[in-house]
């Protein structure tokens, strides 16, 4: 059974930084590509940044990018997200999870973690 663990959220300042970590178990985690996601205020999960399995190719979404990145570590089966230059437009609750993409682009495959929260004060 998989088991996705968030954590490093907190309450910054606008222009701070953050480092979320994301440990997954379960699974052969260096197989699956995976993303951010925050929730949005309607509870929608918003997909914020990708990161391919093993090729290092990453991606992410127009809001965040050039602030935010995606590294992973697939020794400790851990995803992280660097959030740089924050903004209180960042606030909101971050999960993570494997993705695999379909016609209408990437799509998470797991149920969600408990994700972390993220608040970013002006």
């Amino acid at each position: 059974q998989v088991q996705l663990v968030e954590s490093g959220g907190d309450s910054v300042q606008a222009g701070e930084s953050l480092r979320l970590s994301c440990t997954v178990s379960g699974v052969i985690f260096g197989k699956y590509p995976m993303g951010w996601y925050r929730l949005t205020p309607g509870k929608q999960h918003d997909l914020v940044a990708t990161v391919a399995a093993t090729s290092g190719v990453t991606n992410s979404a127009d809001p965040v990018r050039g602030r935010f990145s995606i590294p992973r570590d697939n020794t400790k089966n851990t995803v992280y997200l660097q959030m740089n230059s924050l903004k209180p437009e960042d606030t909101g609750v971050y999960y993570c999870n494997r993705i695999f993409m379909t016609s209408a682009g990437w799509s998470p495959l797991d149920s969600w973690g408990q994700g972390t929260q993220v608040t970013v004060s002006s």
